[in-house]
Order: structure tokens, then sequence, then C-alpha cells
């Protein structure tokens, strides 16, 4: 599909699509880049300000990965005719939040009606040209680093079959209405060699980016990956998304998960909604990146979850 589009050269582009990267990256001058993303999607619960403040997070992520700051955010939003226009007023205040927790300016947008609600935001950051951090550059010794508990996709699923307990809602909302900014102050000024936000394609299918970007393989602890309450629970019983055998389908040939029970792989292809940032970094710079999580992050786990090995025959080992 992405066959068919012209392609675009320019000595400013620093970051385009060629990497799948998380968000284009354009120099302005010497000291200054701009990065540019937009990401929205249809409501994952049922209050409308809770899930304006989900989808602003995830959209601000992309800019905190590629090792920059928010600066500009316009909303982007589909709305049906048929319900409550303050429902939509909601889901706007949800979003102002996050965006202007993250100290950035919402100036606008464009809403056009539809059947089915929808909102995320442009988003628009600054990161000086030397300081990009991208999706790939990852080196064998390096140290991975999740920044947010895993297993919303499993939770929601959950949710939607009734069976989910109150403890696990409550804190997959809580990591899905999260500002990666944590993650993004943690790496400033460090030895970062790459970065990528975990979302729709799970821990096992964007580390395989990273991995791929990077040509090395990296293994990966599920014993020591924080999970959302519950959510290993709800993959034993089979409540599994759509989306993670999807994943599983698309990037399975190049994952290595036999040492781990059914239920963990299904876990590691669990796709995320606004998920944390997956770091890679020298041993020095991980122990600072841990330090200052710990210190600023509040109540999210983080956690050193595996490392960078020499390329094998798999790009991603899933081990227990």
């Amino acid at each position: 599909m992405l066959g068919k589009l012209p392609k675009f050269y320019d000595d400013r582009l620093l970051v385009g699509i060629e990497t799948s990267d998380d968000a284009a990256v354009y120099r302005v001058n010497e000291d200054t880049a701009v990065i540019q993303t937009v990401d929205f999607f249809t409501p994952i619960v049922d209050d409308p300000f809770t899930f304006g403040q989900i989808a602003a997070a995830n959209a601000l992520s992309d800019v905190y990965a590629m090792g920059g700051k928010p600066v500009l955010a316009l909303n982007i939003a589909a709305f049906p005719n048929c319900l409550d226009p303050a429902i939509l007023g909601d889901i706007l205040a949800g979003g102002a939040d996050k965006v202007k927790e993250a100290g950035a300016v919402l100036a606008g947008g464009h809403t056009i009606q539809d059947d089915e609600p929808k909102y995320g935001l442009c988003v628009t950051g600054f990161v000086h040209p030397d300081r990009i951090i991208r999706n790939y550059g990852a080196k064998a010794g390096d140290v991975l680093i999740l920044t947010k508990p895993i297993g919303s996709g499993l939770v929601n699923t959950a949710v939607k079959a009734e069976m989910a307990e109150t403890a696990s809602m409550e804190e997959a909302s809580m990591v899905m209405r999260t500002l990666n900014k944590a993650g993004g102050e943690a790496m400033e000024g460090l030895v970062v060699n790459a970065c990528t936000d975990v979302t729709g394609f799970g821990l096992a299918g964007h580390a395989t980016e990273m991995a791929e970007g990077s040509d090395v393989s990296l293994e990966i602890h599920m014993s020591k990956v924080p999970i959302i309450t519950g959510a290993d629970e709800y993959a034993a019983m089979g409540l599994v998304p759509a989306g993670a055998y999807r994943n599983r389908n698309y990037f399975g040939a190049k994952v290595s998960a036999e040492a781990v029970e059914e239920s963990r792989r299904d876990m590691a292809f669990d796709p995320q909604t606004s998920g944390g940032l997956l770091i890679s970094a020298p041993p020095e710079s991980a122990a600072v990146i841990m330090e200052r999580l710990n210190k600023t992050n509040g109540t999210i786990r983080s956690a050193v979850i595996g490392r960078v090995i020499p390329p094998g025959d798999k790009r991603i080992y899933i081990m227990e």
C-alpha cells in the first residue's frame, strides 16, 4: 500500500518513513529540529474525559521517544451527530489536560462528523539535531529498560467480556493516561542508543523493529517485565485480543519464545495503548535512567527487562 506513495527527498528530513520510526524529524537549523507526529483512535474506555487523556498521552509519546519535548498540539476528532456534544467537550478537555501537563500549547484542530467517535492529536516537538533518539542503533552489551507495565490489551479484552477486576481496570487506566514525560526526561544528557514506544505491535513487535534496524538480537526476560495487575491471569484464561494474534502472525518468525508458557507469549505480543518506552542504553546510562525513573515516575513501574546481544538466528529471544 505504501509502495504507491512517491518518495520524497530533502536533506533536512532527518527521520522519514524508511525505518518505521515513531515520528518524522525535520531540521530547521543547526540547533533545532522539528518532530512531527499524529495519532488518533476509537474509545477504549467508557469515560470521555479519560479517553481524551489516554489518546493525548498516546500521541504525545512519540515526541518523548525521539528524545524531544512537545511544544504544540492540534486536536483531530470525529464525532457522531446522534451523541450529546457535551461528550465531545469532555473528550477534548481530557486531551487538553494532558497537553497542559506536557507543557505544550493546544491551538485548535479539526473535527468531522462520523458514525464512531475518534480522537487524537497532531503534535509538534523540538529536539537538537544531534540528540535525536531513533528506534534503531542498539548495540550489543546495551541494557533494555521498559518504562511502563504491559497488559493493557488483555485488560481491555477482559473488560469487554465483563471479567475484569476493578484493580486491573484502575491500573490499566492509570498506565495508559500517564505521559512518557518521565521516561523522556530520564534519558536527557545520557548516551542512549535506541528508543521506541511500545504500542500496537506489542513489546515483541516493537522490539523486533528495533533489533532489525540495529542488526542485533534482543534478549527479553518476561519474569522481569512489569505487568498490569491481573493481565497475566486474563492471558492464561484465553482473554487475548485479536491484535495479539495478528502481531504474533506478523512477527512470530523472528521471535523465539519456546522457553516460556503460551500465556507469556501472548503477553509479549499483546497490543498496547499508550504504552511505555523501550530504551536501549549502555549499562552506565541505564543505571542513571533507572535511578531517575524511580524518583520521578510515581507509582508507574519501570524495569530492566533484558539486554542486547549480537545478531542470532532470531531477532528476539523471549525467556522466563
